[in-house]
């Protein structure tokens, strides 16, 4: 996802995980589901080391767990661990956007305004169906961590909690009014940046996580309840 890691060699370990991540993420293998090293080494065609190397890297950024006499699991979406993830992100973020209005050159801002331009050029955005962001560098809020130039607060945020986020943010969706409001938010946010107003920055994305967790909180108070 960052350029800096273009240029590194993907050992059989990091294509599993790689496809492992995006599969958990998108709700192709199910939260909760268990997993299976047989089959996995079977489904990718890899030996136990590099899979046990990929299944260790996935229960370090948090999309897998496991469990005392039961094995290891995908990690379910839950209320709880919503709350409890928001809770950081709404610090962490707003700390990064408090860094990166000092910290991000003009063009690496001009760069992010035209991403939000590119983000409003599709369809799904404009009439309110739908935000959905790939992951890594078309990813509003993974540019603003990186933008934070802090290496411990973008290791955290970008490695070890970014696809739980993910799995959050997608899975759940966003939608409706909402979508408008988001963009909205992530516009205000980006000129705040450009102003170098960091104390508004920071204010207005831990405003902004925090109505994106309000959005789908109610979503997977639904579900728990109905057990889908």
């Amino acid at each position: 996802m960052n350029a800096s890691r273009q240029n590194i060699p993907v050992t059989a370990a990091d294509r599993v995980l790689q496809e492992m991540q995006r599969a958990i993420v998108e709700g192709d293998i199910a939260p909760g589901s268990k997993i299976s090293e047989p089959e996995l080494a079977k489904r990718f065609d890899l030996s136990r080391a590099p899979l046990r190397e990929a299944l260790a890297r996935l229960e370090r950024c948090h999309l897998i767990e496991r469990i005392p006499n039961a094995g290891a699991r995908v990690v379910k979406l839950s209320t709880e661990g919503l709350i409890s993830l928001y809770q950081l992100r709404e610090e962490l973020e707003g700390l990064a956007c408090r860094l990166a209005a000092t910290q991000m050159t003009d063009a690496e801002i001009a760069e992010m305004q035209a991403l939000l331009d590119q983000h409003l050029s599709t369809q799904r955005v404009r009439e309110g169906e739908s935000y959905y962001q790939e992951a890594g560098d078309l990813d509003f809020h993974y540019r603003i961590i990186l933008g934070s130039k802090n290496p411990y607060l973008i290791n955290i945020l970008t490695d070890e909690l970014y696809h739980l986020m993910r799995m959050y943010r997608v899975q759940l969706g966003m939608n409706g009014p909402r979508v408008s409001r988001a963009f909205d938010e992530h516009k205000a946010i980006i000129n705040a940046i450009a102003n170098r107003d960091g104390e508004l920055a920071d204010l207005l994305m831990r405003r902004h996580v925090a109505a994106s967790r309000r959005n789908i909180e109610p979503t997977l108070l639904q579900r728990e309840q109905t057990g889908n």
